[in-house]
């Protein structure tokens, strides 16, 4: 990817190296992380070089009367005007910069502006959201359904305490998995996978290794909209998937008819309260109609936020004869399998590359139960 703010915009912190120096640099990072518990190679899943970017977010500075896209400056003391971003899938891209040139030419949609977020897909649906410092009224409703028509995009007004939705809060996503096309609605504020095309490789692995399990059930925490539970849901007699998020429990129940798929009870708890759950320590009022002693769990599957699971979640995958762990942060996902090594072993690790040109890194390892 060339980009003329390379060494400027902090977006991209890795801009000296180029993507094969980064991808090993990465890969030699996790391979050493895990060479107490893991000494077979790793398992790397590359991504495109440009337009990988399905989601993005820009401050809008103003200069008098003109408003530019800003980001952080690589030291982070300040912003740097951008003028072209090759990160962004190209449904963003064909639409961000006349988007900006229609914005200064309305002082209505202009004034008190101060952020704009993407949300787009690979079947060229884009929503933007633009946030402001002002109550939103009439005449901003009836300017902003100009850049509706305009640009063949939805928009989202926000302001504090405001929501307004012109047409539509969502876009729709289709992946294909080992030649099947699963097919996602992706809500504006909820949780979505950046890069749709390591996204699909990730699940992808995933799945091979629920296909190599090939019996009973699935427990999941963290499955958000159910991205990777409704793939893997052919290779289980039942999942038991939870969240903590109302409105990403919402759109994985959407997913969920939208790929007629039946044998999933999505629940809205968290890692904690699903542990209390499942050890029947505590009795929850939305697990009234579901039977807990019917699942005969064969795999667990967690992808936690960047802190890891907490101690009552390793307890309890701690019985369970496979996991599969999806980790945006090795550094606790190497602090977890220290605890986990004591039950299970490693069989197999990845990289996933979700975020190019960044030191972040998504890994993932498959655990089988030892004895």
């Amino acid at each position: 990817m060339k980009c003329r703010h390379f060494g400027e915009c902090g977006s991209c912190s890795l801009h000296k190296l180029s993507y094969e120096e980064q991808l090993e640099q990465k890969t030699k990072k996790v391979k050493a992380l895990l060479k107490p518990f893991y000494t077979n190679d790793l398992s790397v899943f590359s991504s495109p070089l440009s337009h990988y970017r399905a989601r993005a977010e820009f401050r809008i500075w103003h200069n008098g009367d003109k408003s530019d896209y800003a980001m952080s400056n690589i030291t982070k003391n300040g912003v740097v005007m951008i003028g072209e971003c090759s990160k962004v899938i190209t449904p963003i891209e064909s639409r961000m910069w006349e988007m900006l040139e229609l914005i200064n030419d309305s002082r209505l949609l202009s004034h008190k502006l101060f952020g704009m977020e993407f949300l787009a897909s690979s079947l060229d649906e884009v929503l933007v959201t633009l946030l402001y410092h002002k109550k939103l009224d009439d005449d901003w409703t009836k300017e902003a359904k100009g850049l509706e028509t305009k640009l063949d995009v939805s928009v989202i007004g926000r302001s504090k305490g405001q929501k307004l939705v012109l047409s539509k809060e969502s876009v729709r996503e289709r992946l294909n998995i080992d030649s099947m096309d699963f097919w996602y609605m992706h809500y504006e504020g909820g949780f979505t996978q950046p890069n749709p095309v390591v996204n699909a490789k990730m699940i992808s692995w995933a799945k091979d290794k629920a296909k190599s399990i090939g019996h009973g059930d699935l427990l999941e925490s963290y499955c958000g909209l159910g991205n990777f539970t409704i793939p893997l849901s052919a290779h289980f007699d039942k999942i038991l998937a939870t969240e903590i998020s109302k409105r990403s429990i919402a759109s994985a129940k959407e997913n969920c008819t939208l790929n007629s798929v039946n044998n999933i009870d999505f629940i809205r708890l968290s890692s904690e309260e699903m542990t209390e759950a499942l050890s029947k320590k505590r009795a929850f009022n939305r697990l009234r109609d579901i039977d807990l002693g019917s699942y005969d769990f064969s795999c667990v599957l967690v992808d936690p936020p960047r802190a890891g699971l907490d101690s009552g979640t390793i307890e309890l995958i701690s019985g369970i004869e496979y996991i599969i762990y999806i980790s945006c942060n090795p550094d606790t996902l190497v602090r977890d399998l220290a605890t986990l090594s004591q039950t299970h072993e490693v069989v197999d690790a990845a990289v996933f590359d979700q975020f190019p040109h960044t030191e972040h890194i998504e890994s993932g390892v498959f655990l089988k139960r030892r004895g």
